[in-house]
């Protein structure tokens, strides 16, 4: 069971229109490398289910994104994504905005495969204004409370990235939190999954604990080995996110030379090995 498969291998899988889920928390542990395929390819009219960080801001820049779902867009450290403010601001993608747990709750339907489910979440708010299509059901019990029907949330794709996997496809996180990957896994379709560094199943021990097996083979179509490659996200313990060229990446939202110069030097490059040769001379 070797599902060991390149960024290149994986989406040229993908076709226009498809619906990709991309795990990681804003601008941590976010799968970079695939993305950075993404953003080689021809693919368009793309639309994109995340907890947002620069995945967000990259593919709309690129001009991938037709319509993006999303619970926030955030680089961390700068709290709103430049690209992803642009876009939204012009009206250049379909923008559909949900509190963070609605959009949990969304995945966790999907991978019951379940139509939806019901939560408090996001009632009260303007999430509820700003979407009238999203619906209300009332509890069959006594309580007789009316709840919001959080439809599911179904992907096409899911892409995410771990610290250590194996070559059959579980994956382990050894930072803090393994943020909603399982979920977006469990929503889809088909699921890839990078890492830092393919091991074998039985060194997934020597690092963490059982807790941190999050990521099952079941769930898992394709494994990447790709080192560094969250970058600029981070990827505790292995590597903290790159400030310095995360700056640099925002600067380019307010100028659009400065995107053009960046997009050519770091993104117009043939392959994931040459946009890693390519941060080295910073």
């Amino acid at each position: 069971m070797d599902k060991r498969m390149t960024e290149r291998e994986v989406v040229n899988t993908f076709q226009d229109g498809m619906t990709i889920g991309i795990g990681g928390w804003g601008s941590r542990r976010k799968p970079m490398s695939m993305v950075r395929e993404i953003l080689r390819s021809d693919l368009k009219d793309l639309t994109i289910v995340s907890y947002g960080g620069p995945d967000i801001g990259l593919l709309c820049a690129a001009g991938k994104v037709k319509k993006l779902i999303y619970g926030f867009v955030s680089l961390d450290s700068i709290p709103l994504e430049g690209h992803f403010r642009k876009a939204r601001q012009t009206g250049q993608i379909e923008a559909v905005e949900l509190d963070e747990s609605m959009l949990y709750w969304g995945l966790y339907a999907a991978s019951l495969r379940l139509p939806f489910l019901p939560t408090r979440a996001g009632l009260g708010s303007d999430v509820m204004t700003y979407s009238p299509w999203l619906k209300t059901v009332k509890s069959p019990y006594e309580d007789a409370e009316e709840l919001l029907a959080m439809p599911a949330i179904q992907l096409d794709v899911a892409l995410i990235h771990m610290n250590r996997a194996d070559q059959k496809g579980n994956g382990q996180f050894l930072g803090a939190d393994p943020y909603f990957d399982d979920l977006f896994c469990g929503a889809a379709e088909r699921s890839y999954m990078s890492c830092e560094k393919i091991i074998p199943t039985e060194a997934l021990l020597d690092e963490g604990s059982i807790h941190t097996l999050k990521i099952s083979r079941m769930l898992i179509d394709g494994v990447i080995e790709a080192k560094n490659g969250a970058h600029f996200t981070d990827c505790e313990p292995d590597y903290a996110r790159d400030e310095v060229f995360q700056r640099l990446y925002s600067a380019t939202a307010k100028d659009p030379q400065a995107w053009r110069d960046f997009k050519q030097r770091f993104l117009d490059v043939a392959t994931e090995a040459d946009y890693q040769e390519a941060i080295q001379c910073l």
